[in-house]
C-alpha cells in the first residue's frame, strides 16, 4: 500500500515572495553532511578498483587464494546488499525519521568494514561486501529524501545532485589512495568514512516535512527556522506544506489502484526504463573493475593512473551537470549522454578486439580515451538525471514506493551486470561484452527520444497532465 511507505515532499514556496530572503548556508551544510553517507558508499563501490585481475592484490595482501568466480562475488555482492535495503529503508524513514534512519545505517556499514579488515576467509569478504552495500544502497534513498525536504525550490535541483556528486567524491578518494596504500590499508581508511558521517551529521536537525507528517507542527516550525534563518517568514511555507500533506492523506490510495492511471503507468515505464538503461550500459562493471580493466589492456596507462583519471573526470562532469541541468533540460542531456556512451563502448570493444587479433601498439591512447569519454557522457546525463526525474514525474502519495522500487531495480541490475561481467568476458570475450553494452545504449537512444518527456521548468500538475494525455 502506498500509504504505508515513507514519501518525500518538496518545498513549494519561493523565497522571491519574501521581503527577507532565507539563509541558505545551513541548507548547504546539512545537505553536504548528509551526502557524506554517499561518499562512504562511493568508497565501498570503488574498493575493488585496485584489486587486480581476479582479485590478485586482495589475495596477496590477505594471504588467501581467490578464484575468478569468488572475485566476481566479491565485486557484485555490494550491489545485492544495496538492492535488499531499498524498500525497508523507505518504511523505516517514515517510522523513525530521515535523520535517524541514516544514522542507524552506520552500524551495518561499520560491521561490514570490520569483516573485510579482519577477513581470514572468502566468506567474511562476502559478508563485509554485502553489509557495506546494504548501507550504501539505503543512503541512495534516504540521502536525496533528506535533501529534498530541507531545500528551497530555487536550489533544490542543485542540492538534488549532491548524492551523485559525493558518491563520485568517494570513488575519487579511493582512486587517490590506491597510489599509496594496499588493499588492507584501504579497508581500514574506508571503515572510518561512515563513522565520520555519523559524528558530523548527528548534530543536524530532522526535516520539517517528517515532523509535519507526524503531526508535530511546533517541531516542524523550529526545523524550518533552523534551515531558513530566524528572520525569514516560514509560515507560508509551513502552511503550504501542511496543506499538501493533508490533501495527500485524504487522497490515499493503494499502489495497485494508482497503477491504473495512465500517468503512473507511463511514469513507471520511464523511471524503470532509465534505471535499466543506466545499469545495462555497464557503468558499475567499469567502476568496480576499472583497475583490472586497464591492467588487461596492456597499454602504457597503468590501472591506478587510469582509474584516477576516470574518477577525476567524473567528479568534474557531475559538477558541470549541476550547473546546466536546469538550463538545457533533461531530454537533450540524456540523448547526448547515451549517444556518446554508445560510441565510447563501441570504441573500447574495438580496442579489445584488436588486442586479441592484431597489434595495438599505436592505439595505447584508445582505452583511456574511451573510458574517459564514457565517464564524461554518463556523468552529465544518465548518471544523475534518472534519479532526478523519478522525483519529478510521480504524485506525492506514490513517490516513495516508486523511488524504493526503482532503487531496487537499479541495484538488482547492478548486481547482475557486475556478477556476470567476468563470466561474459570469458564467454563472448571482453570486446563482445563492450559491444553488447554499446548495442543496448544504441537501442536506448530511441527510448529516450520517444518516451522520456521534458520536465524542465514544469510543475507537477503540468507533467502529470502530459503523461495522462
Amino acid at each position: 500500500m502506498a500509504e504505508k511507505i515513507g514519501y518525500s515532499k518538496e518545498t513549494f514556496v519561493s523565497q522571491t515572495e519574501q521581503t527577507i530572503k532565507a539563509k541558505r548556508f545551513f541548507q548547504y551544510l546539512a545537505s553536504f553532511l548528509a551526502s557524506l553517507g554517499a561518499t562512504a558508499a562511493g568508497m565501498s563501490l570503488a574498493w575493488t578498483s585496485n584489486a587486480g585481475i581476479n582479485g590478485a592484490n586482495i589475495a596477496r595482501v590477505y594471504n588467501i587464494s581467490i578464484t575468478a568466480e569468488e572475485f566476481s562475488w566479491i565485486g557484485s555482492l555490494a550491489a545485492l546488499g544495496s538492492a535488499v535495503s531499498c524498500v525497508p529503508i523507505g518504511i523505516l524513514a517514515d517510522i523513525i525519521g530521515r535523520k535517524y534512519s541514516m544514522l542507524i545505517l552506520v552500524i551495518p556499514f561499520t560491521i561490514g568494514w570490520l569483516c573485510i579488515i579482519f577477513a581470514k576467509s572468502i566468506a567474511l569478504f562476502y559478508v563485509g561486501r554485502f553489509l557495506t552495500g546494504f548501507s550504501g544502497g539505503a543512503f541512495c534513498v534516504t540521502g536525496p529524501m533528506y535533501t529534498s525536504e530541507i531545500a528551497e525550490s530555487e536550489i533544490r535541483g542543485r542540492l538534488g545532485l549532491f548524492y551523485q556528486l559525493f558518491l563520485t567524491v568517494g570513488i575519487v578518494i579511493v582512486n587517490i589512495l590506491n597510489f599509496s596504500v594496499n588493499m588492507f590499508e584501504l579497508s581500514v581508511i574506508s571503515g572510518f568514512s561512515p563513522i565520520i558521517f555519523a559524528i558530523t551529521f548527528f548534530f543536524m536537525p530532522e526535516t520539517p516535512v517528517y515532523y509535519l507528517i507526524k503531526g508535530n507542527e511546533d517541531a516542524a516550525r523550529k526545523s524550518y527556522i533552523k534551515f531558513r534563518g530566524p528572520y525569514y517568514d516560514i509560515e507560508p511555507e509551513l502552511s503550504m506544506q501542511k496543506r499538501l500533506i493533508e490533501e495527500a492523506n485524504k487522497q490515499k490510495v493503494s499502489f495497485l489502484t494508482s497503477l491504473k492511471t495512465k500517468a503512473c503507468m507511463k511514469g513507471l515505464l520511464i523511471s524503470y526504463g532509465l534505471m535499466f538503461i543506466q545499469q545495462c550500459s555497464g557503468i558499475n562493471a567499469i567502476a568496480i573493475y576499472s583497475g583490472p580493466l586497464f591492467e588487461a589492456t596492456g597499454s602504457s596507462v597503468g590501472p591506478k593512473e587510469g582509474t584516477m583519471a576516470a574518477g577525476a573526470i567524473a567528479l568534474t562532469m557531475v559538477l558541470i551537470s549541476s550547473l546546466i541541468v536546469d538550463r538545457l533540460g533533461r531530454r537533450i542531456l540524456l540523448t547526448t549522454s547515451i549517444i556518446f556512451m554508445c560510441l565510447s563502448l563501441l570504441a573500447l570493444g574495438i580496442y579489445f578486439y584488436l588486442l586479441e587479433k592484431a597489434s595495438t601498439s599505436s592505439l595505447d591512447w584508445l582505452p583511456l580515451s574511451s573510458v574517459c569519454c564514457f565517464i564524461i557522457s554518463y556523468s552529465f546525463g544518465f548518471g544523475p538525471i534518472p534519479w532526478m526525474m523519478i522525483s519529478e514525474i510521480f504524485a506525492p502519495e506514490i513517490k516513495a514506493i516508486v523511488s524504493s522500487s526503482a532503487c531496487f531495480l537499479h541495484w538488482i541490475m547492478a548486481f547482475i551486470i557486475t556478477k556476470t561481467f567476468v563470466n561474459l568476458n570469458n564467454t563472448i570475450h571482453t570486446y563482445g561484452t563492450f559491444w553488447l553494452f554499446s548495442l543496448i545504449c544504441g537501442i536506448s537512444i530511441a527510448f529516450v527520444v520517444f518516451f522520456v518527456p521534458e520536465t524542465k521548468g514544469k510543475t507537477l500538475e503540468q507533467i502529470l497532465r502530459e503523461l495522462n494525455a
